[in-house]
């Protein structure tokens, strides 16, 4: 239909339960009747009221158009042609709607344009009832120029404006009274901030420049701050020039929407701002103040700053702001001429007292609604952890969302029990009768709808008793330990109670990690120290769980052990942020860690470090061969290491506390290795004097590459020993294992002679490189000729599969029929 997009909400239902009217009542055409009954059966809507204080019966109206009664009615995918008569109705209204200002068009306007004229079906059965329609006409007049009858205070209170002074329409549909929510109850308490308050009392008493501008970072509680004033003045708490104000929160979303063509949001702007200066008892809030700046401008047009800049400067237009530093800074500060007409106020984030106090405040709300009990012990653990693992947010809100969201945690947990179970099997069955009464009406089978329209009656009263007696059952108590199940889940760091299993785990995590690094038993023990000490709640809450550098030659385990940790203590190998230095040689590249300066390429993207401990900050973060970075890395490691946090390039704070930073350098790895030199010494059998004489001289290479400053400020510095035969021997198994259990799905098992394991051993070791030249010596003498016989077919499932070495250093393989275990691999 023509102007469907610029009718209201009520306008739309009706024309709809119009169409399905006219379909139920096989109509060729919708009508002004079936109009007329379905904007008498809205709710609350002014139209609707208006009709019923007129005393209009729907039944005769339903006998007229030959509805049969008790019928059930709603909206259905019918589409029935509008009458000519229905067409011109709308088309009229609307364009009346739009010459007064609306930016949609409601069902009183339908209403108006339908009588007014004559003939129409919808006035001639009106007239039949005896309504006067010269009279409904003048009401309906006064309606639209807002002077309100008593009978339309039921829709004024849907837009939360509803007093006894004579409201504007363009207030009553852009704003909400904060005064009257207070009234009624339903704002949150505010606690600890009278101090502000009163600051917002002192500029608003101003004669000129009294608009007050709440900054403060996201969640410190801006907001709050005019809903404690509202609630002042609601109770009367205020000077007596404030007794009787109403402070009026303007949706500038809703101004702007709609507006299509140059001057339509001018225009409202005006009018609002022209009532506003009419009315001494209003003061107007706008949340998010930076929005002003640019909102609604077009080609050739202004925008809503510039249209309040006079009345700002008049005093008589009150207006209340509230916005976030940066935004103001961005937006507010750069319009000098807006900046000086409005007076700062800075909220500050509360301390952790006044946290405490304010969480205690709301608390029994958010008892009442999850139903639960939130005892002083809940609510400081709240606090605490809530300081301790969301850096990046600010308080109050995020103590509040920690303690709602445990509550809801507590209120699910319980939803198991069996009358909740008994009151979600009425719920979804009286779902399920509401569409099958439904499909009946469609269906025009009568019978069925009343039997299932009974059976839905039943059940909301079975629900409604089972509703009133879970609300009045025992309230469950929310524990402590749901709080750090609550942040566990938030953050992804396990915070929950030690369970015995994981106690055992971390006691022998030194065991676990060494199962996997050979000969490194220094390393792993300040490893786990660090570990748990940092999950004993005993470690540094403002740095990171530990910082290591490793020192050693390459392929001795030191990233091995890295990735290793990940897997047995963060749980998975992704929690390892691998960050390879050598990519950071350079000055420029530097920046990329944190993030591109403003204005360079990149800058929206984040930084490559910051970005992944922000998504994962439960995690090892492992900078390999810091050697090959440049200096000024040095300085980004100085802020993680003291203060446990790291600024990016937007100037957000990305925390560090529940990482392990580890360093990984081959600096002094000749010092480190020269006893070991075809390992003919190892780890284990070289003298304590030896490693002492080799540690110093490790250290005094690696002062010359990094500022002591630096070195100081990691928890220890751990030396990795030179393999030796045995070690290598372990490090073999640990290969040839996982080569096994990659043969396992294919049903194969494997193993080696002593002869070729010697020959692994000996060729694949090498005091330069490590350990690496074994992992390629297993892949060019064992995978490449297991490979080739797998593809060949000379070996199938259920085969024993047995390395040997031939005089001339070729591997042969040799299957044999027999049944694959998972038993260890062993060499035969």
């Amino acid at each position: 239909m023509d102007y469907f997009d610029r009718l209201a909400d009520d306008a739309r239902a009706a024309l709809k339960q119009a169409e399905l009217l006219a379909h139920l009542t096989r109509s060729p055409k919708l009508e002004t009747s079936h109009l007329l009954l379905a904007i008498i059966g809205q709710d609350e809507t002014p139209a609707a009221t208006l009709l019923r204080e007129m005393n209009v019966d729907p039944e005769p109206i339903r006998l007229a158009i030959k509805l049969k009664p008790g019928i059930v009615v709603s909206n259905g995918p019918i589409s029935i042609e509008p009458s000519g008569t229905v067409k011109v109705t709308v088309n009229m209204a609307v364009r009346l709607a739009e010459e007064a200002g609306e930016s949609s068009c409601d069902t009183t306007y339908l209403l108006f344009c339908m009588i007014c004229q004559r003939g129409a079906k919808a006035g001639v059965l009106l007239e039949q009832q005896g309504v006067d329609i010269d009279e409904l006409m003048n009401h309906i007049t006064r309606f639209l120029q807002d002077d309100k009858p008593s009978y339309v205070e039921a829709g004024e209170a849907q837009s939360g404006h509803k007093d006894g002074r004579a409201g504007g329409s363009f207030l009553s549909r852009y704003t909400t009274d904060l005064t009257r929510l207070a009234q009624a109850g339903q704002l949150d308490p505010v606690i600890g901030r009278q101090a502000e308050i009163d600051r917002l009392i002192t500029i608003i008493s101003r004669k000129t420049k009294n608009n007050p501008v709440l900054i403060g970072e996201a969640g410190v509680g801006k907001t709050a701050v005019v809903e404690g004033l509202a609630r002042q003045i609601a109770c009367g708490e205020v000077p007596d020039f404030l007794q009787r104000k109403h402070l009026l929160e303007v949706d500038l979303g809703a101004m702007v929407a709609g507006t299509k063509y140059r001057g339509e949001f001018e225009d409202r702007l005006k009018r609002l701002i022209k009532e506003v200066d009419t009315d001494d008892n209003v003061i107007i809030f706008i949340d998010e103040l930076h929005l002003l700046v640019g909102a609604g401008s077009a080609e050739g047009s202004m925008d809503a700053a510039n249209l309040l800049k006079p009345a700002l400067a008049r005093g008589k237009f009150r207006l209340i702001g509230a916005t976030t530093s940066d935004e103001y800074r961005k937006f507010v500060e750069k319009d000098t001429a807006l900046a000086r007409r409005l007076q700062e106020i800075v909220v500050k984030a509360p301390g952790t007292a006044d946290t405490i106090k304010i969480l205690t405040g709301l608390a029994p709300r958010y008892e009442e609604y999850h139903h639960v009990r939130i005892s002083e012990d809940v609510i400081s653990e709240v606090v605490r952890l809530s300081d301790r693992y969301l850096s990046e947010r600010q308080q109050p809100d995020k103590a509040i969302d920690v303690l709602d969201e445990t509550a809801a945690r507590v209120r699910i947990a319980n939803a198991g029990s069996e009358q909740a179970k008994e009151l979600m099997a009425y719920r979804a069955e009286a779902k399920k009768l509401a569409k099958d009464m439904e499909r009946a009406v469609a269906e025009e089978d009568y019978e069925h709808a009343a039997l299932y329209k009974m059976r839905l009656s039943q059940l909301k009263d079975l629900i409604g008793h089972l509703e009133k007696k879970q609300s009045e059952g025992d309230f469950v108590a929310v524990k402590v330990n749901d709080v750090a199940r609550s942040v566990s889940q938030m953050t992804g760091v396990p915070l929950e109670q030690l369970k015995r299993s994981e106690a055992v785990k971390l006691a022998n995590l030194e065991k676990r990690l060494g199962d996997r690094v050979i000969g490194q038993h220094q390393a792993i023990e300040a490893v786990a120290q660090a570990i748990r000490r940092s999950r004993a709640g005993i470690g540094d809450p403002h740095r990171p769980i530990g910082s290591f550098i490793f020192l050693g030659s390459t392929g001795v385990g030191k990233t091995e052990l890295a990735r290793v940790l990940a897997q047995e203590v963060f749980g998975s190998d992704k929690s390892l942020i691998k960050v390879d230095m050598s990519e950071y040689a350079e000055r420029h590249t530097v920046s990329r860690l944190v993030g591109a300066p403003a204005g360079y390429i990149g800058y929206d993207d984040g930084g490559q470090l910051t970005e992944r401990v922000r998504r994962q900050p439960y995690s090892v973060v492992l900078f390999d061969e810091i050697e090959k970075a440049h200096p000024d890395v040095f300085n980004i490691l100085l802020q993680i290491l003291e203060d446990g946090v790291l600024t990016d390039g937007h100037g957000k704070v990305v925390d560090f506390s529940n990482c392990v930073v580890i360093l990984t350098s081959n600096v002094g790895a000749s010092e480190l290795g020269r006893e070991s030199v075809g390992y003919a010494v190892s780890g284990e059998e070289a003298t304590d004097a030896h490693r002492r004489l080799r540690g110093e001289k490790a250290l005094k290479a690696l002062r010359q590459t990094m500022r002591p400053e630096l070195i100081n400020r990691f928890d220890k510095v751990v030396l990795f020993n030179g393999l030796g035969t045995k070690e290598v021997g372990q490090i073999l198994n640990i290969m040839l294992e996982r080569l096994s259990r990659r043969l396992q799905p294919k049903g194969i098992a494997f193993t080696i002679t002593p002869k070729l394991r010697r020959y692994l051993i000996d060729h694949g070791y090498d005091a330069k490189y490590g350990a690496r030249p074994l992992r390629r010596i297993i892949q060019d003498k064992l995978e490449s000729v297991l490979a080739d016989q797998l593809i060949l077919g000379k070996i199938k499932r259920g085969q024993v599969v047995r390395a040997d070495l031939t005089n001339g250093d070729e591997v042969v393989i040799k299957a044999q029929s027999g049944v694959a275990t998972n038993r260890r691999l062993r060499a035969v």
